[in-house]
């Protein structure tokens, strides 16, 4: 007798979801992967409603079998998928967005959906019961509000929370009996949501410790960048708005300064020129020191940060000079025309 193995047939379903996973991968740049660990089908429903109104078909979630996308990302020629092998174990989610990876990944931190508190969980925030009316009738829940140290009164009929009551602080572990009273009050002290593991993006994989930016220090970079382009481009004239104002300041200020030092009198500059030469001619007469006063000649005493460093005496004279900079004005016109007349006759 001949026996005939017979041909297996694979399941209509399986090949519809490997095609519609094949379309998406052809679809979407980006394909991300998440653990499902923790997230029940109710609060993925909730999250895909909110990512679906907030966002349309920029992100699609689909829950399918490691197998089934192996085969999809294999017809679909996805680029790299060899990097996601390790990561396809257990309940997986799979997402196809338009957005960046990092912007997807962004999203997803901000959608997170409150969850009960469970036996065993660590809180990472305070828990406060609030105090008024719980709407429970009294019986055997006062012996639990009792356990947990929660002051209670009852009130119409029901019992009342007496004032605000801090039940755990962050890093304590939520016992039984402080979860179930949480449930009952419909206290919800947790938050849940979708964590990405990777997402892959035209053969680059990114795991997820790669994918939070620090938007602070990136601001700040930026800034810094902006500012070192914006000297740069000041500083060899670039034919740029910004910059041009900046160069055309500087090529104003070395312009007065050069006409100044070359004694050239220009309409608008000509007290800039005499305060130059004023400067000039004072530092001569200090150069000379006693030799100036023997010719006859004087001039105003130094501001006090000009004094030389020697002729000051530790922190005293450093908070002297400090004072003298924040006293020190410009020249009058009254006191330039003096010095010139002691100085030139």
């Amino acid at each position: 007798m001949r026996l005939v193995q017979k041909e297996r047939r694979v399941p209509e379903w399986k090949v519809q979801v490997v095609e519609g996973l094949s379309e998406l991968i052809k679809s979407y740049p980006v394909v991300a992967v998440a653990s499902l660990t923790g997230v029940s089908s109710s609060l993925l429903q909730k999250i895909r409603r909110v990512i679906r109104q907030l966002y349309g078909d920029d992100i699609v979630l689909v829950v399918a079998k490691n197998s089934l996308f192996r085969l999809a990302a294999k017809r679909a020629g996805l680029k790299g998928r060899e990097k996601l092998e390790p990561l396809l174990t257990g309940q997986r989610l799979f997402l196809f967005s338009r957005l960046n990876p990092f912007e997807l990944y962004a999203v997803l931190e901000r959608v997170k959906m409150p969850v009960p508190a469970r036996p065993g969980m660590v809180v990472d925030r305070e828990i406060v019961i609030p105090a008024g009316d719980t709407g429970i009738p009294p019986g055997p829940i006062l012996s639990s509000f009792g356990r947990l140290r929660i002051p209670t009164r009852v009130q119409g009929g029901t019992v009342w929370i007496a004032k605000d009551t801090r039940v755990a602080k962050p890093g304590d572990v939520i016992s039984a009996d402080l979860a179930a009273m949480l449930q009952r009050l419909g206290i919800y002290p947790a938050e849940a949501g979708i964590e990405v593991e990777a997402v892959l993006e035209d053969g680059v994989l990114m795991p997820r410790e790669s994918l939070k930016l620090d938007i602070d220090e990136y601001r700040s970079m930026i800034a810094e960048a902006f500012g070192n382009a914006l000297a740069l481009g000041s500083e060899t004239a670039l034919p740029a708005p910004e910059a041009l104002e900046r160069s055309l300041a500087k090529a104003f200020i070395r312009a007065v300064r050069l006409a100044a030092e070359a004694g050239l009198v220009l309409p608008g500059i000509e007290k800039d020129v005499i305060a130059w030469a004023v400067r000039k001619a004072y530092a001569i007469v200090y150069a000379l020191g006693d030799r100036a006063r023997e010719l006859g000649i004087e001039a105003p005493a130094l501001p006090v940060e000009t004094r030389p460093a020697e002729e000051k005496g530790g922190e005293e004279k450093m908070e002297e000079a400090e004072e003298g900079r924040e006293e020190r004005k410009e020249l009058s016109e009254e006191e330039l025309a003096t010095g010139l007349g002691a100085l030139f006759g």
